[in-house]
């Protein structure tokens, strides 16, 4: 059985499906990918039993078959050969054998019928489409606020909450929360489930910035993601998120519009001098001014001075500099509004004119 199909075409589905395998896996079979030829169709499978991706090229098939590969084998191989480069696939029942020019390779197999797929769950489910560009732009909006490897495992992922015409979508590590919404075509009854932060990341690396729709079809213990060619299904973290609204502070006052780059900027420089293990910066606001004041354990000290428009009482908190950097280089608007209660409570951070971001983060004690 042979397979012919151009280098440039193979290797982009490769790279899209290749990151979700694991270097070391307790199934030596989980470091393959499925290959299925059907019908003028190759797809190409990868999962690691928490979330798997299906991806297809139309490419001319002799035969039906279906067989596992190395997966990173594969893709070195690709990637190394050279560009416009064609490849022809012969596949017998224990092994593959790849030429391009006068490369030849040849590669162990292992049975298809082995191969862990995750089936699509059945249950009741909420299904609706969204664009591309505006599922990606909300995940980049939040994905930063995530816990990476907590204890508190439900941390380690982003919550999807629909709410009538509402795509909520939220993340938190315990010591600040992102929160972005996005309308939706028709009102659903209330469901929420908390999606792999891998999964989180996959998703904003396949995704690209056009109108091209994602259709997401939420169920009880399971998500899937379908958009152009690809086919996402991932589960979901059981456990409960904590109440974002009870973080979300309501009627702060006290606060100013700043020019997003500019205070970026400012804090980047200031955050050079600040201690490496608590990355901690003072934000002095007082009338008319901000300064952003920096220190380490060498004594050494940096001091940037802002313009702000505030006639309130003065505010003199600390922040860990890192979270407030990520809201400013995620956030791609030119002014946001901070918001402070007072010296010792949260800060909130939110787009002018805009009620479906809310960034919130903790003080610390400097």
């Amino acid at each position: 059985m042979n397979i012919k199909i151009n280098r440039d075409v193979l290797l982009k589905p490769l790279s899209n499906v290749v990151s979700i395998v694991e270097k070391r896996q307790a199934l030596p079979i989980l470091s393959n990918l499925l290959l299925v030829g059907n019908e003028n169709q190759l797809t190409f499978t990868a999962t690691d039993l928490e979330m798997q991706t299906s991806l297809s090229i139309e490419t001319k098939i002799d035969s039906n078959f279906e067989i596992t590969i190395s997966a990173k084998k594969l893709f070195d191989i690709t990637r190394a050969l050279p560009e416009g480069s064609e490849l022809e696939f012969q596949i017998n029942e224990s092994r593959v054998n790849v030429k391009a020019g006068k490369s030849k390779f040849n590669l162990q197999t292992l049975p298809a019928k082995d191969y862990p797929i995750l089936k699509q769950g059945d249950s009741e489910s909420i299904s609706f489409d969204i664009s591309q560009k505006a599922l990606k732009g909300l995940l980049k909006q939040v994905d930063f606020a995530m816990a990476q490897q907590d204890i508190r495992y439900y941390l380690n992922g982003l919550l999807f909450e629909i709410q009538g015409q509402k795509l909520n979508i939220v993340g938190t590590d315990g010591h600040r929360l992102s929160f972005t919404s996005s309308k939706l075509n028709q009102s659903y009854e209330k469901k929420d489930v908390i999606i792999p932060r891998k999964t989180i990341m996959e998703l904003i690396k396949l995704l690209e910035d056009d109108d091209d729709p994602v259709a997401i079809q939420i169920l009880n213990q399971q998500v899937t993601f379908k958009f152009k060619n690809i086919n996402l299904i991932t589960k979901v973290i059981d456990g409960k998120f904590p109440d974002y609204h009870r973080v979300i502070p309501q009627g702060y006052e006290n606060g100013f519009l700043i020019n997003r780059q500019s205070l970026l900027s400012a804090m980047q420089r200031a955050s050079i001098l600040s201690n490496e293990k608590y990355r901690g910066i003072r934000l002095v606001i007082s009338e008319n001014n901000m300064k952003l004041i920096t220190t380490n354990s060498e004594q050494e000290e940096a001091q940037e001075d802002i313009e702000v428009i505030y006639n309130n009482e003065q505010i003199d908190i600390g922040f860990n500099v890192t979270y407030l950097i990520d809201v400013l280089s995620n956030i791609q608007y030119e002014q946001l509004n901070f918001l402070f209660k007072d010296s010792n409570s949260s800060c909130l951070v939110t787009i002018p004119n805009n009620d479906d971001y809310k960034y919130v983060v903790m003080p610390m004690r400097i």
